[in-house]
């Protein structure tokens, strides 16, 4: 399975990066060492969406804090960049693809990640991932 993050990335050409106790949500939380994710530099942080695709090199959750009932699940990721994006995709690009069940790669990526516009691990459907791939 295929993961993406959205992050705050301060340095995009960096070539590892550590995203500690990051939200997860769509699957995110299983995440591990050796998957495929997708990286997206937040907008919400002056990022630009997808600038890179990487390999996870390590992943461990965080500890649920004690007294909270509700919290969604942490995961502390470090990953390896492998390719750059050639082609931007960001908010912009995926704000149309709003008819959440037309089935489109397109559309999964705008719900998971501009829906709710918190930054996050999710993990992809097989079409997704294929469809990112494109951008390499």
């Amino acid at each position: 399975m295929a993961f993406a993050i959205k992050a705050e990335i301060r340095n995009p050409g960096a070539k590892t990066f550590a995203f500690p106790a990051q939200k997860t949500m769509y699957g995110g939380k299983r995440i591990a060492a050796g998957d495929v994710v997708f990286l997206f530099a937040s907008e919400n942080e002056g990022g630009q969406g997808l600038i890179a695709r990487a390999v996870v090199t390590s992943a461990e959750a965080v500890a649920r804090k004690p007294g909270i009932l509700r919290q969604t699940p942490r995961v502390s990721i470090a990953v390896k960049r492998v390719a750059l994006a050639k082609h931007r995709l960001g908010r912009a690009e995926l704000k149309g693809h709003a008819d959440w069940n037309d089935g489109r790669p397109e559309t999964e990526l705008n719900f998971k990640f501009y829906r709710q516009a918190t930054n996050k691990i999710v993990g992809l459907s097989d079409d997704a991932a294929a469809y990112l791939d494109g951008f390499f």
